[in-house]
């Protein structure tokens, strides 16, 4: 099927916005009820942040990062939606050789309404900066191993077909990524997340749109957001203000807070959800007359 295909009916997709702690099966529980409640509001694709599982503790959660995946494949199932598990740390590559040196990778899975997998990209830009806050440095490359290959996968609604291509967080501030999606035929491009709160403050929001603008794609940005306690007794805390963007770098749909019941967003929250959610819908046909009559990729003559 063409991925040029057009429909009338505009595709539909929640961006999720969580506070994952170190319990998961608190943390499953709370990626079952937003599944339910994007597929509830007419949601065709639901996206949830990076590290949607365990804030931290990524050794421990990577032993059961096949049991994982077959839980938030079966939340897809049960739903009939597609749902995109934001992160997830994995003890193997793609071709199922065992990442040496004791490192993991950072997982981004597309999950199909019938549970089946659809896509994995595996996180290529790994977080390294000095932050002023209570942790102050990171660098994921400690962690994980980065992957090697971008990734676009079919997101097949009636008789349309979007192609989605994959980002993870740190993956926002390099431009290129979202141009070579948008040259393998993207329409839709997902950033499950994890910013840090003065890091966020900064630059999400700006990030969000460039990339829009860079790629004239629709950009999902699902966010962790506010205070994570960790068992060692440390915290972080993260920005949040889960958005989606349009092509021309207009946000359509925000949750404008760090914390969950706060803030504005598409779906009234109340305070026993212990997620956010904001909705926007991808016009498939105005977004092509909008690369039309703006032809960047016509033009680009550097890459």
């Amino acid at each position: 099927m063409s991925n040029n295909t057009t429909n009338s009916q505009p595709f539909t997709a929640a961006a999720i916005q969580m506070n994952s702690q170190q319990d998961i099966e608190q943390n499953l529980a709370d990626i079952k009820a937003a599944i339910s409640a994007a597929n509830n509001q007419g949601a065709q694709l639901a996206v949830l942040p990076e590290n949607c599982c365990s804030m931290g503790e990524q050794s421990a959660t990577a032993e059961r990062f096949d049991e994982l995946s077959a839980t938030i494949a079966g939340y897809a199932k049960s739903h009939g939606i597609y749902v995109l598990a934001g992160s997830l740390p994995c003890p193997y590559r793609p071709d199922g050789v065992i990442v040496p040196d004791g490192r993991l990778r950072q997982v981004s899975q597309l999950f199909a309404p019938d549970g089946t997998l659809t896509a994995r990209y595996d996180k290529i830009h790994l977080f390294t900066a000095t932050v002023a806050d209570k942790k102050g440095s990171y660098n994921e490359a400690a962690t994980f191993e980065p992957g090697t290959q971008t990734v676009i996968a079919p997101i097949e609604i009636d008789d349309a077909v979007y192609q989605l291509g994959m980002m993870v967080c740190f993956d926002l501030r390099f431009p290129a990524l979202a141009q070579r999606l948008r040259q393998a035929g993207a329409d839709i491009l997902s950033a499950p997340s994890a910013f840090t709160y003065l890091t966020g403050q900064a630059h999400w929001s700006l990030l969000l749109r460039a990339r829009a603008l860079d790629s004239q794609c629709m950009v999902i940005g699902a966010a962790q957001g506010g205070d994570h306690a960790y068992k060692d007794g440390s915290t972080r805390q993260t920005w949040g203000h889960a958005a989606i963007t349009a092509f021309d770098g207009t946000v359509i749909s925000s949750h404008d807070d760090s914390e969950l019941h706060k803030g504005n967003n598409n779906e009234i929250n109340t305070d026993d959800k212990n997620h956010a959610m904001v909705l926007a819908a991808l016009d498939k046909q105005a977004q092509e007359q909008g690369r039309q009559k703006m032809p960047i990729f016509d033009c680009h003559r550097l890459a």
